[in-house]
């Protein structure tokens, strides 16, 4: 236990939740990440659990700013659970800690992302964009109810996490590769559905036997509608996967093939 023997209360929690929603971002950086985000939006409550304990501060302020990086969207479950953890064991409890840091991070990164910076936008933001272009309002509110309904799922899990305490991790480990494999593969298809929908790229190169004209474009749809658009994405894909090859590198490879091919006759459309 710790010195004050302090227990968090809901002003506490607000407090976590607005400096969460509002500035976990701020203190990014490019050597660890969100480590200062990570420490301030819990610092006040880490000094009423250590009281007079200065020194037991600082050792949890160093534990707290080592690396760190996950989804803004699940972060404040791993600090429920934290500040559980150091509310009842003090700094004994920092190496526990630091390994559910750790070991929670990547997964919730996986999974929130997935779900919440890709897969909701896309459905519901297409949803909302396709109802404001025929002049209907509803896709306003629907945008609006969809982003209200985050933040308060982002609000709610602080008070649970809390609660359970290390005991969530254990009854969650079972189910975290689940989750993250399954955001995983949520996350592929709606790339998948993105390069068919928003990549239009035609091949316009007709020939000409005899009387006879072939649209090139037209016997590749036979084969696979869009096959050209995941061609492409596949190819670059692949670039990206190779060493040394980084994002500019591979604009300036594209544009360059699709110079090459224009300057022997064959015409790509976008």
């Amino acid at each position: 236990m710790t010195n004050s023997n302090y227990k968090l209360t809901k002003k506490d929690f607000n407090q976590i939740n607005r400096r969460s929603l509002f500035l976990f971002q701020l203190g990014w950086n490019y050597e660890r990440m969100q480590n200062t985000s990570y420490l301030y939006i819990m610092l006040p409550q880490l000094q009423k659990i250590y009281g007079d304990d200065k020194e037991g501060l600082k050792k949890s302020m160093k534990t707290e700013t080592q690396f760190f990086n996950t989804s803004n969207f699940f972060n404040t479950i791993i600090t429920g659970t934290d500040l559980a953890i150091q509310e009842r064991e003090g700094t004994k409890g920092l190496e526990t800690v630091a390994g559910l840091k750790v070991g929670l991070m990547g997964s919730f990164a996986a999974i929130g992302d997935s779900i919440f910076a890709a897969l909701l936008p896309a459905i519901f933001g297409a949803i909302a964009a396709n109802m404001a272009t025929v002049g209907n309002p509803t896709g306003v509110f629907l945008w609006v109810a969809v982003n209200i309904g985050v933040m308060y799922f982002r609000w709610s899990q602080l008070g649970f996490a809390y609660k359970e305490g290390a005991n969530l991790v254990t009854r969650m480990q079972s189910k975290l590769s689940a989750l993250t494999d399954a955001a995983t593969l949520l996350g592929v298809f709606m790339v998948g559905a993105l390069v068919a929908t928003m990549i239009n790229i035609k091949i316009g190169t007709v020939f000409h036997l005899g009387d006879l004209s072939v649209v090139l474009q037209d016997k590749l749809d036979m084969i696979l509608p869009k096959l050209v658009p995941a061609c492409i994405v596949g190819l670059i894909y692949w670039m990206l996967g190779k060493k040394n090859m980084t994002a500019t590198r591979a604009i300036f490879i594209v544009l360059f093939v699709s110079i090459a091919l224009s300057a022997v006759g064959f015409i790509v459309k976008g």
